[in-house]
């Protein structure tokens, strides 16, 4: 089982999408004026949509040092601090989201296997809905979606340390695993895309 940290960015509900079950162990870590959690013990750290970056930035040598040790990253959030290792997200909302389409780039690990990346380009009838801004990824990065400007929108990082790091560019994920959804396409492709980043965490931990 993954024993997983997921950061709390204070929001309700947020732990509604982040439930314990057989494939991990979700350990809430509340960001406070003292935040300085001890990251050992865990194989996953998740930063959720809208997490404070400034308290990350704070403790981003503890988390180059997990990731340094063979552990996961998920950060599903635009960081506007230098936290994340190699990595950069910019805010940038100078394209039309109406033209915004997602397209696949190098998946050497399946993560869209039984996803179709099309249901992620609307959202009742609204598209660019998904992500915000770009990634500008480490050398060595596979640049996992784009979009129609050929704009990083995931990345996956085994270059810059010698853990995992899977980046969206402000796209919200959730491990909805048995929860009951409207039945809305994007919303089982995107459960499906999280458990195949589980999986990979999996085999991550298994070799680290």
């Amino acid at each position: 089982m993954i024993r997983a940290a997921v950061i709390s960015n204070g929001l309700g509900g947020l732990h509604y999408y982040f439930q314990s079950n057989d494939r991990v162990d979700y350990c809430w870590l509340e960001i406070t004026s003292d935040f300085n959690p001890d990251l050992e013990g865990f194989d996953l750290l998740v930063v959720p949509n809208g997490c404070d970056h400034i308290a990350l930035y704070r403790i981003r040598d503890k988390i180059r040092s997990f990731l340094d040790a063979g552990k996961t990253l998920f950060c599903f959030d635009g960081w506007f601090t230098a936290w994340v290792p190699g990595n950069q997200w910019y805010m940038d909302n100078t394209r039309k989201t109406i033209d915004i389409r997602y397209f696949k780039g190098t998946d050497r690990y399946d993560l869209f296997s039984g996803v179709d990346i099309r249901s992620l380009n609307f959202s009742h009838g609204i598209s660019g809905w998904w992500a915000c801004g770009y990634i500008d990824p480490a050398p060595g990065a596979d640049v996992v979606m784009f979009d129609t400007w050929n704009r990083p929108m995931i990345v996956l990082d085994e270059t810059t340390t010698n853990g995992l790091l899977l980046l969206t560019a402000s796209g919200p994920l959730a491990d909805v695993t048995g929860q009951t959804t409207d039945d809305e396409s994007s919303e089982q492709d995107l459960a499906r895309f999280y458990s195949n980043l589980l999986e990979l965490a999996e085999k991550k931990r298994q070799y680290a």
